[in-house]
């Protein structure tokens, strides 16, 4: 199935990957919550929290369930390239913007420094949304001092952020 050099196979890791494998979700889920979990009993236990397990206990769920909604928002980045064609921009530049940025982001990051770019902005602004979710929502009631809850947030976010936008789809479809 082509329209304008575009297969079917051109899709982004990896929320269409769930759609497509439905199974995926309970490998998914349960790995993000213990990675989650991990960062979370790692961080308090190196700030030296009092109390970490049951702060721990208040928090993450509401930490999980806000680390999907920013990666979302990252999800929403990459599959605006969809809409990079000649016809949406006009002319040149749309076809540029489809080789160098779309073409790259659907199948490899790498392939493209301009994909690679938009890719890190995409992780970039979920990681930001993972800090800024956790810090102004998640941690506001777990009774960290402000110092620990900018940290853990941090930590949330560099630790958690959706770096599996970098894995190219080609390997997956070729």
């Amino acid at each position: 199935m082509r329209d304008r050099g575009v297969k079917l196979y051109n899709v982004i890791f990896p929320i269409w990957l769930l759609w497509l494998f439905p199974g995926t979700w309970f490998v998914v889920l349960p790995a993000c919550f213990l990675i989650d979990l991990l960062v979370v009993t790692l961080t308090l236990r190196y700030l030296k929290v009092k109390e970490a397990g049951e702060k721990v206990k208040t928090v993450i769920l509401k930490v999980w369930l806000c680390g999907f909604a920013a990666d979302f928002i990252g999800t929403v980045g990459m599959l605006s390239t969809l809409f990079m064609d000649g016809g949406s921009f006009g002319g040149g530049v749309g076809n540029w913007l489809r080789r160098n940025v779309a073409a790259a982001v659907e199948r490899n990051p790498f392939d493209s420094i301009f994909g690679l770019l938009w890719v890190a902005g995409c992780v970039a602004l979920a990681a930001f949304f993972i800090y800024l979710f956790n810090y102004s929502f998640c941690l506001s009631k777990a009774g960290l001092e402000e110092g620990e809850k900018k940290k853990l947030a941090l930590s949330l976010a560099v630790f958690t952020a959706p770096y599996l936008f970098f894995l190219p789809t080609e390997w997956l479809f070729y």
